[in-house]
């Protein structure tokens, strides 16, 4: 993978951001965990090799760029999920969460369990709570997914859920769903290869995709996920 940054230069950047942000005693030094920053990167890598989009994977090479901020705040997740995974302190997974928060207005805790690839188009005000997540998830800005009555949704792989889309409660979506921005999605299920959408007339709308809106973002044929 191209690295904008090499991992040691990765682990002090982001400690010099944590400590600036976050200036109490507790000086976080990421250096003592170089293990945990490689991984975090080897997973950003398998993430970013089954992208289409060519600022992520070009000509079979990936790229990270810690500048890119859909990027970095990918980066952020893993290495706060797989820190979480080594059973690091916890307030450092707090300050990794809190920098999520902070710096992308992205809210999807440590020990969220978000699949091995998804893709973030735009971070801006999205919360992901503890649903039930497959491979090839599109999340835009604005999203929620989130729990009604001790229930949190599942979506299946290949679900793309586009500008301010909330998914709430007891709901299962199928393989290569796709739902429309603007559109709530509240304890109810949608089968496999459909495409919801609020009209202009607010009803909701449920129809047979001829492609899922994920498709666009992964250069794997999601087509063989149904």
């Amino acid at each position: 993978m191209n690295t904008s940054l090499s991992p040691t230069d990765l682990a002090a950047y982001v400690s010099r951001q944590m400590n600036y942000l976050f200036p109490d005693d507790h000086r976080v030094q990421l250096s003592d965990y170089r293990a945990v920053i490689d991984i975090a990167l080897d997973r950003v890598h398998y993430c970013f090799k089954h992208s289409a989009v060519k600022h992520y994977c070009w000509a079979g090479e990936t790229k990270f760029n810690h500048t890119f901020s859909d990027q970095y705040a990918v980066f952020i997740w893993f290495l706060a999920n797989t820190l979480w995974q080594e059973q690091g302190p916890q307030l450092l997974l707090d300050k990794m969460f809190y920098l999520n928060k902070t710096l992308h207005a992205f809210e999807c805790m440590y020990d969220t369990h978000l699949p091995d690839i998804f893709f973030l188009s735009h971070t801006v005000g999205t919360v992901l709570g503890k649903a039930d997540y497959a491979d090839f998830l599109v999340i835009s800005q604005g999203c929620t997914v989130g729990v009604h009555h001790g229930h949190y949704p599942i979506l299946d792989k290949g679900v793309a859920l586009a500008a301010n889309v909330s998914v709430i409660g007891k709901c299962q979506l199928g393989k290569c769903v796709s739902v429309g921005s603007n559109t709530s999605v509240f304890q109810r299920d949608l089968p496999d290869n459909t495409t919801a959408y609020t009209n202009a007339q607010g009803q909701f709308v449920v129809a047979t995709a001829t492609e899922p809106y994920a498709q666009k973002f992964f250069n794997v044929d999601l087509k063989t996920l149904l």
